[in-house]
């Protein structure tokens, strides 16, 4: 039996990229990647020229029953997303589902991925949290949204630039104006930047100046005593 890994990539800085990954990547028999054009650049900076292989949410279910059956047959298999951990937002899930059926040891390594630095970063309790990734585009977006109203942990979302400020208006519509957050974008790259402040704010600080680059919004969850007096209000 071969070994499937799963290995991060930078989202941002080359230099986040670790020494052992670097090692496995020249080792493995085939490398799986979500967007090859994409990879093949970050795999010629490392002077890395195994076999790459397309691998993305649209042939996946197509293209893993031939990559266990390589697996199978002793083949070391690699799998990267154009960024950060495959598995969080990426292609990963299924293929690590299937490798496990059929009794193939899966390892993933430790390394780059946005929403932790995002979190650490923010200001905001990070001993408990729940990740969110993307929220649905239309439908059961707002259910989404509302289901968490009464969150106590400090939340999660990824979102494109050209939405983020409708979803910190959605946001204030569903927790409140005055809710702590803070918006990160281009972590690890030149342009990082942290925004921090009540949703109010950061809405009027986007307004004026529209985000550009990858973005994680963390927003701060509903204190305990809120909570608490709700749950007493719905009791009466």
């Amino acid at each position: 039996m071969g070994i499937l890994y799963l290995i991060p990539t930078p989202v941002g800085n080359m230099e986040d990229m670790t020494l052992r990954a670097v090692r496995i990547l020249r080792e493995a028999d085939l490398i799986l990647a979500e967007d090859t054009r994409t990879s093949g650049v970050l795999l010629k900076h490392f002077d890395i020229q195994n076999r790459l292989m397309s691998h993305h949410k649209f042939n996946e279910h197509g293209t893993a029953a031939g990559i266990v059956e390589r697996l199978k047959g002793g083949q070391t298999v690699a799998l990267i997303s154009d960024a950060g951990t495959p598995g969080i937002s990426d292609p990963g899930f299924f293929l690590v589902r299937e490798a496990i059926a059929a009794g193939i040891e899966v390892q993933t390594l430790p390394g780059a991925t946005a929403f932790v630095p995002a979190l650490v970063s923010s200001g905001l309790p990070c001993e408990r949290f729940c990740f969110e990734g993307f929220l649905p585009q239309k439908k059961g977006r707002a259910t989404r949204l509302a289901s968490l109203k009464e969150e106590t942990r400090t939340m999660i979302f990824y979102e494109s630039p050209h939405r983020t400020l409708k979803t910190l208006q959605q946001l204030a519509e569903i927790f409140g104006e005055e809710r702590q957050a803070s918006v990160a974008r281009e972590i690890s790259k030149i342009h990082e930047q942290h925004v921090r402040g009540t949703l109010a704010e950061l809405i009027g600080h986007f307004t004026q100046t529209p985000p550009r680059g990858e973005i994680v919004i963390v927003v701060g969850g509903l204190p305990q005593q809120k909570k608490d007096k709700t749950q007493k209000y719905k009791e009466l």
